[in-house]
């Protein structure tokens, strides 16, 4: 795939004052990706305010609240392009109250900048947030040393914050970190280099944005295809096609190749690769297609296709020789790292329903086994869970689910648990 076609997700988190909002409007301003009108807008309010220069902050604090008290409270999403990569950021609250929606922005994010005030170095925040983008499983991390302009530019001042992150990141097993120094205010090593980090010899910020490479953050090599609709056209023309829509989530696969339906362990091949442009021969992920098969087999949604060659069974399938070096998982119970999103506290006498992939089954929590701190990362017995608590749990399902690890793909190791009542989504979680 080439650059011109890549979407590159990122978040920014910081602690308040770190100037997320101003690194990110730096990064559309001086990349040429917002219009006249936006500019004279937030120039003319900068202006009433009395200040000197443009607050480009101003460009994603969107809410009324956030101008007003000057943090970030929602997830800001914005778009930019340049010649080379798409790219969305996700401008994602500092504040230890907004856990849940920097778990959100992240569980989609190819990468994370990770933003350091230079004159107050690594903080509690810094390592909640880090802990959060290890958790969610962000492939690449850029840890960001701005206002450097307010350190003289000095590089022994930006060398020990590094070596202190990098001590700490490899605790966490956040192996992709990149630092840069940058000054977001005065625009250093954001867009254009400046000439006051002459000693920093690595890219810049959009630079290392454009060039990261992130083809290998998709698991390329265990082909899962949840099925999300039985595709049966009622006209004369198309009466006997039978179709499974849905998406590639991992790996690929080939007309002809053999594949399993799970849970139920039936085998056939696949007869065609169908998209409405075209049939396929090979369909990759992340790509929408519909699947037809040789054979009549009874698939609905939420099962699962798998490839299969005969050298791995898999438990709870009847006759399933799933292949790979991760062959998926069919069970009714689950552990999982788990996010309370709701406000209103986990009831652990009630059913809730657990949506993975494209099947959603009744789930009971069976076990709260610990909650975890995420200023200390420290580990707490736990009874209950309230909004914003990150816990390890144990998820006892009424059907089975076919699933991964979070760590060997993050779509189908995955899911967000619901409200019965309300069909509100309450959590969000990562299969262990």
């Amino acid at each position: 795939m080439s650059n011109t076609t890549q979407l590159l997700r990122f978040i920014t988190a910081g602690s308040v004052d770190d100037g997320k909002s101003t690194l990110i409007g730096r990064l559309l301003h001086d990349s040429k990706s917002i219009f006249e009108d936006q500019f004279s807008a937030i120039a003319r309010t900068s202006e009433k305010r009395g200040m000197a220069a443009v607050d480009l902050s101003l460009l994603t604090d969107g809410l009324q609240a956030e101008r007003e008290q000057g943090i970030t409270i929602d997830v800001a999403y914005r778009y930019f392009a340049t010649p080379r990569r798409k790219f969305i950021i996700g401008d994602t609250p500092g504040h230890e109250q907004y856990t849940r929606n920097m778990v959100t922005a992240a569980s989609t994010a190819n990468l994370a900048i990770i933003l350091i005030d230079a004159r107050k170095g690594v903080l509690t925040q810094t390592r909640r947030h880090s802990y959060l983008a290890s958790l969610l499983g962000v492939p690449h991390v850029v840890l960001a040393v701005n206002k450097m302009d307010m350190v003289g530019y000095s590089q022994a001042r930006f060398d020990q914050i590094v070596a202190e992150y990098r001590a700490f990141a490899a605790q966490l097993g956040l192996h992709d970190v990149h630092c840069i120094p940058l000054s977001a205010l005065n625009g250093d090593m954001v867009v254009d280099r400046g000439g006051r980090l002459d000693w920093y010899l690595g890219p810049t910020l959009l630079e290392l944005l454009e060039t990261v490479e992130i083809d290998h953050d998709v698991n390329t090599s265990d082909f899962r295809f949840p099925v999300q609709w039985v595709c049966r056209p009622q006209t004369e023309e198309h009466h006997d096609f039978r179709g499974f829509a849905g998406r590639v989530e991992a790996g690929e696969v080939s007309v002809g190749d053999e594949v399993t339906v799970l849970p139920s362990g039936r085998t056939t091949t696949v007869k065609e690769i169908v998209t409405y442009d075209g049939n396929l021969q090979t369909a990759f992920a992340p790509q929408s297609v519909t699947i037809t098969l040789a054979d009549e087999i009874d698939i609905s949604r939420g099962d699962m296709l798998v490839k299969r060659d005969g050298t791995t069974r898999c438990a709870n399938a009847t006759d399933a020789g799933v292949p790979s070096a991760h062959p998926p998982r069919v069970e009714k119970e689950i552990e999982a790292m788990l996010c309370w999103l709701s406000e209103s506290p986990l009831d652990r006498n009630r059913k809730y329903l657990v949506k993975h992939t494209t099947r959603t089954a009744k789930c009971l929590f069976s076990r709260l086994d610990f909650r975890v701190d995420v200023n200390t990362l420290e580990q707490h017995a736990a009874d209950r869970l309230n909004m914003n608590d990150i816990a390890r749990v144990a998820i006892k399902t009424q059907q089975p689910l076919v699933f991964d690890s979070y760590g060997i793909d993050r779509a189908t190791g995955s899911f967000i648990v619901i409200d019965e009542a309300s069909n509100n989504t309450v959590a969000a979680g990562m299969i262990a």
